[in-house]
């Protein structure tokens, strides 16, 4: 999903998985393959995963590679 910052910047926000291991958490971009990050906080690790993705996506500019666009996010509810 694309938006526009307060400083008019263009931004993308791409959904993310945070999953809770034994002693941190991982989390990782389904749009974005590869693009992983680890922390032992939830709070670090959503950090992690948002510097990854600028790096990722920075990556990618700099090889000629198109960005991918970002998912919609559905959830579904069950009783």
């Amino acid at each position: 999903m694309a938006i526009h910052s307060a400083t008019g910047r263009l931004e993308v926000k791409y959904p993310v998985i945070i999953e809770r291991g034994e002693r941190n958490f991982s989390a990782y971009a389904p749009d974005l393959p590869g693009c992983v990050a680890t922390g032992e906080t939830l709070e670090e690790t959503q950090q992690n995963i948002r510097d990854a993705i600028e790096l990722h996506i920075e990556g990618m500019r700099e090889d000629g590679l198109p960005v991918p666009a970002a998912s919609a996010v559905v959830f579904a509810e069950v009783a």
